[in-house]
């Protein structure tokens, strides 16, 4: 081969059919562990590093614009990516894929939890899958970090965020809007600092070659604005909702369980800025002491259950909607699984149809400023705060794990030791994100066993 002649990984690469992108939005629905650091670390990986779909500064820039929305930022990323790929049906396809196969085994772990929840087999399996959850989240905030906080301007709004919902207890929503302000500021002052992509510590992988969807690239015809199809996507949306809401009426009335679950979480998918933890305080207030859909403790389970199941960490809705429809029998004692089955799909389909609605009529308003500073620029702040905001989650989660009594109270060193595995095959070991809570799982049941056969 000549030095003139171009090598395979100086070329874009082949754009990907439907089929096969099917087959990864699926893939990765199905392995998309650790919240949503750890899905979108995964992304990166997959999308950027290794299959060069889209350039290191558009995943970025969309990933900066779904951390603005209320929703699941990773689903709604991966609809983004879809879309771009594959027109409306492509988003559409990347983001229910995303979700179905979360929605699918939580209605099995559902069942599974309300039937047999207190086998020492089931116990043992969560009892190690905690602290490994634990570890991806604190990998994934380290690797967000390194591809986020690329000099002291970046790190200084990230430690502000974290000091602001770590020891302020400030809303998110209050912080985002800070860092907004301070990146727009930034990006007067100093625009080289908040330009997207640039400066130092940047990613290393996109030296691999250019992308299918590079920073240059233009946009494609259908992702371009027109108002038309702004006011088609809206009332398309806006009419689904309408359609769900009164067939949910009919059916059982205004104060009906699936009526009252569909406004609920209606509202709650409009309330989850900052990701599943922002709004977890109100789902609990609402379905546990409001509309007493589920006890407490089974709220704090369903947790556990979301943090150990692939998908968005908000599918814990899923849960709450299964006990619910459970308790509630909605469809006779002789058909509790169907009931909460029911309620399940119910609670999903309105907590994630706003997600699609904002990503198929804002994307072509966001594809239009990739490049413009004063656009960006508030993004890229809001992605330094982000990685504050994750810490915070680590440092919960790890607290939660190590003293389940409360601080200064008795300290778990078997779940500090299976964390400190978990995080060393992952960062030294290079682990697969289901070996590891695969090897955790198993370790957890044979600490629990140990620990029983000793008492």
């Amino acid at each position: 081969m000549s030095a003139a002649e171009p090598t395979a990984s100086s070329l874009p690469p082949q754009a990907p059919s439907f089929w096969a992108a099917f087959k990864f939005w699926l893939w990765l629905g199905c392995l998309s562990f650790g919240g949503p650091a750890g899905q979108i670390a995964l992304m990166h990986q997959e999308l950027v590093e290794r299959r060069r779909w889209i350039s290191e500064r558009r995943f970025l820039h969309a990933l900066n614009y779904c951390m603005l929305l209320p929703g699941p930022e990773a689903q709604q990323l991966a609809t983004y990516i879809g879309w771009l790929l594959h027109r409306s049906w492509g988003g559409l396809m990347a983001g229910a894929l995303f979700v179905l196969p979360s929605l699918l085994l939580l209605i099995g772990l559902s069942w599974l939890y309300l039937v047999h929840g207190q086998q020492p087999l089931v116990a043992g399996l969560f009892f190690g899958i905690k602290p490994a959850v634990t570890a991806l989240v604190l990998q994934a905030a380290h690797r967000l970090g390194g591809r986020v906080l690329r000099n002291r301007w970046l790190w200084a709004i990230a430690v502000a965020a974290f000091v602001a919902i770590f020891a302020l207890k400030l809303p998110f929503p209050l912080i985002i809007g800070a860092a907004a302000l301070a990146g727009w500021l930034g990006g007067r002052w100093r625009p080289a600092a908040f330009a997207t992509g640039g400066g130092h510590g940047g990613a290393q992988a996109v030296s691999a070659g250019p992308a299918l969807i590079d920073d240059h690239t233009p946009t494609p015809a259908h992702a371009r604005f027109t108002r038309r199809g702004l006011a088609r996507v809206l009332g398309l949306g806006l009419g689904l909702w309408l359609l769900s809401m009164t067939a949910l009426w009919l059916w059982g009335g205004r104060e009906g369980v699936l009526t009252q679950m569909g406004w609920f979480f209606s509202k709650a998918a409009m309330l989850t800025f900052g990701g599943a933890y922002a709004v977890l305080p109100y789902v609990f207030q609402g379905a546990v002491e409001q509309q007493q859909w589920l006890t407490a403790t089974q709220m704090m389970d369903g947790l556990a259950l979301g943090e150990s199941t692939p998908g968005p960490l908000i599918m814990v809705v899923a849960f709450v909607g299964f006990v619910g429809g459970w308790g509630a029998q909605l469809l006779g004692p002789d058909a509790l699984w169907a009931g909460g089955a029911l309620a399940a799909v119910v609670v999903t389909w309105f907590t994630f149809l706003p997600s699609f609605v904002f990503i198929l009529a804002g994307g072509p308003l966001v594809e239009a400023t990739h490049g413009r500073l004063g656009f960006t620029a508030p993004l890229t702040a809001i992605s330094a705060a982000v990685v504050g905001v994750i810490l915070n989650l680590a440092l919960f989660f790890a607290l939660h794990l190590l003293w389940p009594e409360g601080w200064g109270g008795r300290f778990d060193g078997v779940s500090a030791a299976l964390m400190l595995a978990a995080a060393w095959a992952l960062l030294r070991w290079k682990w697969g994100v289901p070996r590891v809570l695969a090897a955790s799982a198993l370790l957890g049941l044979a600490a629990q066993h140990a620990a029983a056969m000793i008492s």
